[in-house]
């Protein structure tokens, strides 16, 4: 495994947990604490481990954007293809036919309702749906940060992070 800093065997270690799915939070949490050293030494492996673990988590999701736009052309190609096939059956009128692999057949979709009316106000109150009423956290920030008393309704917490550069 090529690392970005040469990581001393204990860490190595970590590093391997780190990236195994099937490591438990209990089994890191005590090899987490079985590490030996000074804080700042911890600290120093830490971040060599979360440094490498965020270059992976990178590369994963690169990759993952690549195989999206893969599977989406494949997608298109066999909706285009699927549409010809379907002009050509319905323009030489065989709709239905076997072959040695394969049968094929146009047949009829599900009703589905087009709207002649698109403007909601001309709509009958019997065929319209309501959401549930959501929270606007972002106006409850600001009100509570310009001095808005919501005590009872809502209260700010702040809390920590740890940045590592």
């Amino acid at each position: 495994m090529a690392t970005l800093y040469s990581l001393t065997a204990e860490y190595t270690q970590l590093l391997e947990m780190a990236e195994d799915p099937d490591t438990s939070p209990e089994t890191m949490a005590d090899t987490l604490e079985a590490l030996s050293g000074e804080i700042e030494y911890k600290a120093d492996g830490y971040g060599m481990v979360i440094r490498e673990l965020s270059a992976d988590s990178d590369k994963l999701k690169s990759e993952i954007t690549r195989l999206k736009e893969r599977k989406d052309a494949i997608d298109n190609n066999i909706k285009r293809m699927k549409e010809s096939l379907q002009a050509a059956m319905i323009a030489t009128e065989k709709r239905k036919f076997k072959t040695t692999l394969f049968t094929f057949s146009v047949q009829k979709n599900p009703a589905s309702v087009v709207m002649d009316e698109p403007c909601i106000e001309n709509i009958p109150e019997d065929y319209l749906r309501y959401k549930d009423p959501d929270i606007d956290k972002k106006r409850i920030l600001a009100d509570i940060k310009a001095g808005k008393d919501l005590t009872g309704i809502a209260h700010l917490v702040q809390t920590e992070s740890l940045r590592i550069k």
